[in-house]
This record gives C-alpha cells, structure tokens and sequence, in this order.
C-alpha cells in the first residue's frame, strides 16, 4: 500500500478568497476526487485549527493499493484541476510518500 501525505500553507488572500475560504474550498475539492477516481482507497483532509507560525494550514491523507495506481491518481484530469487552483492559492507545500 502506498500512503501519500501533503501539507499547505496558504496564502493569506488569493483568488479572491480569504485563507479559510478556500481551504474549505479545497477540502471539498479534494474529497469529492474519491467518486471520480477509483484508485484512491481512501482520503481524508484536514483543516488545521493549530495557531503556531509553523503549523500548516490543510493536510491531505490518501491511500493507494500500489505504486501504478498513485500515479493513475496523480495524472487523472480531475486531479489536475484540483492541483491548478491548489497551486493558485498556495504558498509552500511539504510531501510524503511511502509504502507500507
């Protein structure tokens, strides 16, 4: 099984949304890709309620059976989209992926 966890920091104002906006927006975005992409065993975000400097501000959790269907995942359209408008609103992102 392949694990992939990413974290973001968002931009405080960015396409014409505050921060919570669209991590709200995000979360919805990213939960919903589970009816259209039948790879992804499962996925679970979280929005951080955690005030530190450092603390990230949305957590994405997903599994994959293996390896070629993370990248089913990572290349599927409706993936994209969401990483087009994730990118538009965010500042930094840190990334794990492993296989358990």
């Amino acid at each position: 099984m392949l694990k992939h966890i990413v974290m973001w920091k968002l931009r405080e104002q960015a396409e014409g949304n505050t921060n919570i906006k669209n991590a709200l927006f995000m979360k919805e975005m990213l939960e919903t890709l589970k009816n259209s992409i039948p790879e992804i065993g499962m996925i679970e975000v979280g929005i951080n309620i955690n005030s530190s400097a450092v603390a990230y501000d949305v957590v994405l959790y997903s599994e994959f059976k293996n390896e070629e269907a993370f990248k089913i995942y990572q290349d599927h359209p409706e993936h994209l989209k969401v990483a087009e408008f994730v990118g538009k609103i965010n500042e930094g992102r840190v990334v794990v992926d492993y296989l358990d």
